[in-house]
């Protein structure tokens, strides 16, 4: 389905891969496949270099940075090159070229992610932000869980019903958030003002628990999820 919407826009010598794994077969085949378009194409001035280079840009956190780094691991046995995280804005500025490949011998410059300077609508900014590539505080764990929420119900993926322990499927994200936080044991001490003074009660920790629902999509532990 992803491959049918892709080249029905157009995009061709789609690839994908899993580089968090220490061996991905289709890592293997990234090199060839980069070989195989440049030489389709005129190198002009560039002819006589044996030499390639070549930029990796996306939005951010997509996994540039570690596809730089699977590449070195696979091709050239060595270890990361490029610094990774699970957020956002890890990569600050084009670093300098990176060796991926001896022979032919290619570089590749990693760059900070892009996204469009102004987003279409509220929806597809919920979108990017459930993927991780907007921060998390600066839209809300918990309205980014209530946008999750949501799409699983819309698109029928019950799967954090017995992920959770829940009796049924539900709409209420709070309620959510609650099971949750109960059931990993997420909590949190407040003072609460009382009558006779104050005292210390344990509360569900809710943006403990929206943090773990949220991850748990990013690391494809309820299902597989189109966003479409």
């Amino acid at each position: 389905m992803i491959l049918k919407t892709l080249e029905k826009n157009g995009v061709k010598n789609v690839l994908f891969t899993d580089c968090l794994k220490q061996r991905d077969d289709n890592i293997k085949k990234l090199v060839p496949m980069v070989m195989e378009i440049i030489e389709r194409h005129p190198r002009y001035n560039r002819e006589e270099n044996t030499d390639y280079c070549l930029m990796v840009i996306g939005v951010p956190n997509v996994g540039k940075s570690s596809l730089i780094n699977s590449l070195r691991r696979t091709n050239l046995k060595k270890g990361r090159a490029s610094r990774v995280g699970g957020e956002p804005g890890i990569t600050k500025a084009v670093l300098t070229r990176i060796q991926v490949c001896e022979r032919p011998r290619m570089y590749l410059l990693d760059t900070p992610g892009v996204l469009p300077p102004k987003i279409e609508n509220v929806e597809t900014g919920m979108k990017l932000a459930l993927c991780g590539t907007i921060l998390d505080h600066l839209v809300g764990e918990d309205i980014i869980a209530d946008y999750l929420l949501y799409s699983l119900n819309r698109l029928r993926k019950f799967s954090y019903v017995e992920k959770y322990d829940l009796q049924e499927p539900s709409d209420d994200i709070q309620q959510v958030l609650k099971r949750i936080a109960v059931k990993l044991g997420k909590t949190q001490r407040v003072k609460a003002i009382t009558g006779v003074g104050n005292i210390t009660i344990m509360i569900p920790n809710y943006t403990a628990a929206a943090y773990d629902f949220i991850r748990a999509f990013r690391k494809g532990e309820l299902g597989q999820v189109m966003l479409d």
